[in-house]
């Protein structure tokens, strides 16, 4: 038995199979196709309007002002959460502030509170908040986690040996930070930023709250209340533009540098720099940004809740919300993983071009608004296959669309750690191909698939945009509730569907940040 088959497992070797499975190819070239959609319906709704009619759709002072309006809020929301996510990250994972863990807890809580529910809380609170300015600040309280959350891990992880070695050579603790430890950092902050200018791109039910009108809040009044595709889809093409210039611009600004280092480097945290006098400012900036964060938000949402406690909840509205809300969310989870195991299993087992653009499908599906892709299913299923129009089916594709890249990620990671000798062993034993997967591959990539599953059930808890275009006639669901009462100023009628919606993706985030921050060792 010590003689074994050859095979280093844990080589970094991995063979690749140069025919994959039409079960695998099928739902890549799928996918692959879907994603091309808005694109194409963009380019036929230009043709049938015309080059002329077109440029004159795009070419006026409105969509001048809607430009200004989504460039102002998406450059001060990213800056802002740069600089706040920052300054957390290295103040609880640099500094001796005492209760940092604690700190660590509570500041990620606004990351558990949809981004539309705070703008309702904050509306409700004084109509002063609607506007540019304050939907910068609203946005930037709700996505600061998503910089500080991949810098404070960074920060945590670095090899302090080398900002020390940068000490030893004569350099102070401002250089150290700009010349060592900064340049390490900029991949965890250029990815957060880069999702938060998407994120403010295409954000939808927030906006519509705080009354500000962008691209995507434009997009919607010109197909829902004027029925003119024309105008929704020259706005589109505009805003699916800008999404993939980000993208652009992202891929050009990282460039092609690596910071890595040769060695295993050494797995200690270097001693915490003494605040002093800086100590009360420090406590007190983590309890303002608690305060703004999430102790406003919820203290509304409770306020609300007692106001509407005088008369009778609508438990059988609020029921069928809650309802159809898990029941869609759950679906959409099990057909974006569905459709995330075949695209992972050819990006990591197979070579071609197949495999390159399925590589890159995360990165374009991202880049393409919401609003967008349900209005390129709503045109094709019109036109093409009218009895999909308005049912579930089509909610859920949209779901796999909008999602996909939050469950190919786990899963993809995964994949590359599951040797594809352990299943070509079983095979040489009698197993089939699918015998093999089953009882060798996915127990190992199990645990990703969950995290997958769950990431995708969460974000579809709180997704509006493609829910309010694609939803079946008469289906509600939290978000789209929370959404309607506020737009009717019926903040107490809101105020029990938003506070489902907490919990229901509070927990899950408060279990991800205790285990971040109190188990850590």
């Amino acid at each position: 038995m010590s003689a074994a088959l050859p095979v280093e497992l844990n080589s970094g070797f991995v063979p690749r199979r140069k025919r994959p499975s039409v079960w695998v190819v099928l739902p890549v070239l799928l996918l692959v196709g879907l994603s091309l959609l808005p694109l194409l319906y963009v380019a036929m709704k230009t043709w049938e309007a015309g080059w002329h009619e077109a440029l004159r759709l795009i070419w006026r002072p409105f969509v001048w002002g809607l430009m200004r309006n989504t460039l102002l809020l998406m450059v001060g929301v990213t800056v802002t959460c740069a600089v706040v996510g920052l300054s957390l990250a290295w103040l609880l994972e640099r500094s001796d502030l005492p209760g940092r863990r604690l700190w660590g807890v509570v500041l990620c809580l606004p990351f558990a509170v949809p981004s539309f529910v705070s703008g309702f809380t904050w509306v409700s609170l004084s109509p002063k908040f609607e506007g540019l300015w304050g939907a910068i600040l609203v946005m930037s309280l709700s996505k600061y986690p998503l910089v500080f959350l991949p810098v404070a891990a960074t920060l945590r992880n670095l090899d302090t040996s080398l900002e020390e070695s940068a000490r030893t050579m004569g350099c102070n603790r401002r250089e150290v930070f700009r010349r060592v430890t900064l340049p390490l950092l900029w991949p965890s902050i250029l990815g957060g930023c880069l999702l938060i200018a998407l994120h403010m791109l295409v954000e939808f039910g927030a906006l519509s709250i705080l009354n500000l009108q962008t691209f995507t809040t434009a997009i919607y009044q010109q197909f829902e209340l004027e029925f003119s595709n024309a105008n929704a889809a020259m706005l589109s093409a505009a805003l699916l533009l800008m999404c993939l210039l980000m993208l652009w611009l992202e891929l050009r600004v990282r460039g092609k540098a690596r910071h890595v280092r040769i060695g295993q480097g050494v797995a200690r945290r270097g001693a915490p720099i003494r605040l002093r006098g800086w100590m009360p400012l420090g406590q007190a900036y983590c309890l303002g940004l608690a305060i703004l964060g999430s102790g406003i938000p919820l203290g509304m949402l409770a306020y609300w809740l007692s106001v509407g406690s005088s008369a009778a909840f609508p438990v059988a509205d609020i029921s069928r919300a809650l309802l159809s809300s898990l029941s869609i969310s759950l679906g959409g989870a099990g057909v974006s993983l569905l459709l995330a195991l075949p695209v992972s299993f050819l990006v990591v087992r197979y070579k071609g071009r197949l495999a390159i653009w399925a590589e890159r499908l995360p990165y374009l599906l991202h880049a393409l608004p919401g609003l967008v892709i349900a209005l390129t299913l709503v045109y094709f299923a019109l036109h093409y296959v009218p009895a999909l129009y308005q049912t579930t089916g089509l909610l859920l594709l949209a779901y796999a669309l909008l999602f996909l890249p939050l469950a190919q990620a786990p899963v993809r990671t995964a994949l590359t750690k599951a040797a594809p000798q352990l299943e070509e062993a079983a095979r040489t034993l009698g197993a089939t191909p699918f015998m093999a997967f089953c009882r060798i591959t996915l127990p190992i990539i199990f645990p990703a698939l969950a995290a997958a599953f769950a990431l995708v059930f969460l974000d579809a808890m709180k997704e509006l945009t493609a829910t309010l275009l694609l939803s079946p006639t008469g289906m509600t669901t939290l978000a789209t509730e929370v959404w309607a009462h506020t737009a009717n100023v019926e903040f107490a009628a809101a105020a029990p569907y938003a506070a489902l919606l907490i919990l229901v993706s509070g927990l899950p985030v408060y279990l991800l940040t205790t285990r971040m921050y109190l188990n850590r060792a």
